[in-house]
Order: C-alpha cells, then structure tokens, then sequence
C-alpha cells in the first residue's frame, strides 16, 4: 500500500505530496502512510481529505428499536447515498428528523434497498437472519449472536468452550438466593442484570468491600424496587486490571483489519465516580491482530463463520498480568463507539458498510494515532424521569459559535433533530451528541475534542473533562504485559 501511494504521487508529479507524505507508526506499531489534505492530487478524495475509490450511490435501509443509529445514516446522506431510517419505538420516532429521510414501514422498503442494517440485539438478530435467507445484503447479528450479549452466562459458557479464560460467575432468579450466596461466599462481585434489564445501565453495580456487604445492601435495595423488572441477574467475581474492550468487523466469514482498541468511561462524574451510566466517553486506537485479539475474539471466529454473522462485535476485557478476562459481548455496534470509530475511518462509511454487508470488506483504511468522543448529556440523563425531561431538556436548542469555521466538524448525532436550520434536543434519553477528537498522540485528540466543545452551548448540558486520561498509566501496564504487540 505505501509503495503504491508514493508510485501515485511521482505519477502525478505531484513532488510537493511526496515531500509532505510522512510515514509514521501507530500505537500497536503499525507502519501507516499519511498524506496531508490537499496533497493527494489525482488519488480522489472525498470532504474530509481522504484517499478514496469511486462508488455509484446505493441504496440503505437503516431499522431501530430505539433510534440509535442516526448519525451513521446521516453520514451515507452526506456521501451522496440514498437512505430510508425506521425508529420502531413510537417515543423515539422524531429522533434525527431533518437530518435523515425516514419510512414507518421498513418491511415494504425491503425490496427497494441495496443493504439493510440493523443497529441492536433483543430479537434483532430473528430479523437479520430471515432476511438474509431471501437474498439480501444485511448488517445484523443472528438469535445465537443476540444471545451471546442479552443472556450472559450463555455468552461467557460460549467463550469458555472455544478456549477463552473467563471469570468466575453465577446466575440467579432469586434475589434471596443470591443473598444467601454472597454471605456463605464472601468476596467483590459485579451486579449484572441480564436480558432487557441490562438496557438501564446505572443498575450495574460493582461492589469494592472485600467481604461483599456492599453487594447485600445493593440485593436488598434491588430486591424492594426492582425484582420484576430484573427476573435474570448474574453475580461476577470483580477483578482488578486494566479495562478495555476489542472489536472488529465480521464479514460473514473473517474478521476485516483492522481491529480496534477501546476504553470506555462508564461513570458519570470524572475521576470514575458517581453512578454507572453505560458511556460518558471513549477513547481508542485501531491496530492490527495483537495478543488482546487473538486470545479473545480471534478463537470465536469459527463459530462466526458458521453462523454467518456480519457486523461490529466486541467483547469487554479485564486485562492483568495474569491474563486477558472477557466481562460480556457487545454482539452490535457500541453506542457512541461506532460514531467514534468513524472519525478516524479514512474509508467512506457506505463503501464500508456495503462491502461489509456483501461479504468482501477484508481491509479498510483509518487515521493513525488516537481518537476520542466526548458524550454530551442533559438532564436527567442517566436516569428515566420523563417530567424532568420534559421541563429542563426537550426541545432546547443547540447553540454553536458562529464565529468559529466549521462548527459542527467532529460532532456526532444523538437524540437530536433538525427544525427550521436548528439542532432541537428530541428522544427520552438526555442523551444530545458525541464530540470527538483526533490526533497522532492521546493529548492531541483530548485537545482537539475539549476546544470543540467550548464552541457549543445547551442549557443544562454536562460531560466528562477526563475522557483519554487513564491511557497514560493503562498503556504503560499494557505495555509491560506485552498485549499491545502485532502477532
């Protein structure tokens, strides 16, 4: 690929492009090329400066439960593709109105489009798969990938039969029982609630008290207020370690390369304290097949391919110098990962999602270095109080800076519309944009994200100022332990 990117370049005669062309190394020690913007004459490039290949527009049909995906079908309108979004859920239907051309009935677009993507599991997958099995190109899991993230102790008996070392663990239906098991079995565990309840994020729990009674009083709290909304919950051993989480893209048979890196901040406040809120932020890298892939997604690949999954898939790690630890399987795209990944994705998304959905996406190209996002929230976001939504958050309007050039540049949809020229805030969730960052080192992305963000103003608004910074000391372990190295 370098060679035949400077072949271009002297082809072109273009002798100031090759001055400017740096070769550089990304954080797994990948050697990558880079050609500033403006300096790629005669590749093709598309409104970001990336080299890119000719494709006519295609047709995309996106399919939600709850209005997720928004900001990717945005993105292939931007591309010049033809896009049709359903949002199933009636509460979240006005999500990314103005900004992507919508239907109410997806099943009679099923004809009309090119590749139908679906953005979530709880029974997605059943749609996937009959799909498929009439013809078409699909982005969506299957019932056996759905119950990999929505049933956890199938997803980690999964991972134990194909060889992946797993964490100690034990469900329940009974929050006595559970009780009861904690105090004969004292130690740290994580409340896990399986199936749809493990939606609401905050009811994840993780117990820091060495004897677990941290986790009794929490049981016993959940046993009053929620025992029939959590009829599933699993108990696991909490360890200590480096968190992260890697995926890729599965083209039905392999993986595509590269594979991505990825540290997700989950509490609420900075310095990861305050309550769980499923992402306030993450930061990443992408990198070729390394020691974190090979002993964890890399030994699913088999059961993938036989079951002719095509998507993003990841599984949540604990890494020490013991070993690699999955915690549970994201068997979807992660909300707001893929927002974040496409910021650093050089190829265009519809060309990426298209080949991915037919099977012969093998390699893609991405921006070296790092990546973040920066999730930006409203009240009363983590938590469901429709009132408070209502009174403080729904339809405020999103100011930008006028005066700065491009404000919009780096920031992602959410639960957000589009009215008379105006981002308006829509949804139930408080959940408004993400806003990202790019840079060859970790402090460069944080840099570009954070001066992003002064350029923006909704009332009540909050965020993390800390997204990126436990790679400072997580790298250097993870480097110690040697798990960021190629294979």
């Amino acid at each position: 690929m370098i060679v035949n990117l400077l072949k271009a370049l002297i082809e072109s005669q273009d002798l100031l492009g090759l001055v400017y062309a740096i070769i550089i190394r990304d954080p797994s020690g990948l050697v990558r090329i880079r050609i500033p913007a403006g300096r790629q004459a005669g590749l093709g490039q598309d409104d970001r400066g990336c080299i890119t290949k000719d494709m006519e527009p295609k047709k995309f049909l996106f399919i939600s439960l709850e209005g997720l995906i928004g900001d990717i079908a945005w993105q292939l309108t931007k591309e010049g593709h033809q896009v049709k979004y359903c949002i199933e859920h009636g509460s979240e239907k006005d999500v990314a109105d103005g900004f992507v051309p919508k239907c109410d009935d997806w099943k009679a677009e099923v004809d009309w489009a090119d590749v139908i993507v679906l953005d979530d599991v709880l029974g997605q997958g059943v749609k996937a798969q009959k799909l498929r099995q009439i013809g078409k190109a699909v982005i969506g899991g299957t019932p056996y990938t759905d119950r990999l993230e929505d049933d956890r102790a199938f997803g980690q008996e999964e991972l134990k039969s194909n060889g992946v070392s797993i964490i100690p663990y034990k469900d329940f239906t009974s929050f006595d029982d559970a009780i009861a098991y904690v105090r004969e079995n004292p130690n740290r565990y994580v409340i896990k609630p399986s199936g749809q309840a493990q939606t609401n994020k905050s009811l994840l729990f993780v117990g820091s008290e060495d004897d677990g009674r941290d986790v009794i009083a929490v049981l016993e709290d959940y046993q009053k207020a929620w025992s029939k909304k959590i009829p599933q919950f699993q108990l696991q051993r909490t360890i200590q370690g480096v968190e992260l989480a890697v995926g890729g893209f599965f083209n039905g048979k392999e993986f595509a390369m590269p594979i991505n890196i990825n540290f997700e901040h989950k509490k609420l406040f900075p310095g990861n304290i305050g309550p769980s809120t499923g992402e306030m932020g993450t930061s990443l890298f992408w990198s070729g097949p390394n020691r974190i892939f090979n002993q964890t997604l890399k030994r699913m690949e088999g059961k993938l391919a036989q079951e002719g999954f095509v998507g993003y898939i990841d599984i949540n790690c604990i890494a020490n110098n013991y070993g690699i630890y999955p915690l549970e399987w994201t068997a979807r795209f992660g909300w707001p990962t893929i927002f974040i990944q496409q910021e650093g994705i050089i190829t265009p998304m519809g060309e990426l999602f298209f080949d991915l959905a037919n099977g012969t996406l093998q390699k893609f190209k991405v921006k070296s270095g790092f990546t973040i996002g920066v999730q930006i929230v409203v009240p009363p976001f983590p938590f469901k109080d429709k009132e408070t939504f209502e009174v403080q958050s729904k339809d405020n309007v999103v100011f930008f800076d006028k005066n700065t050039k491009n404000p919009t540049e780096g920031i992602h949809i959410e639960d957000v519309k589009l009215v008379n020229g105006e981002w308006v805030v829509t949804g139930t969730s408080g959940v408004v944009m993400v806003v990202c960052g790019q840079g060859q080192t970790m402090r460069q992305a944080q840099t570009q994200a954070y001066n992003r963000i002064k350029h923006i103003n909704i009332p009540h608004m909050y965020y993390r100022t800390d997204i990126g910074d436990r790679w400072y000391e997580d790298s250097d372990r993870l480097h110690t332990w040697g798990y960021l190295r190629e294979i």
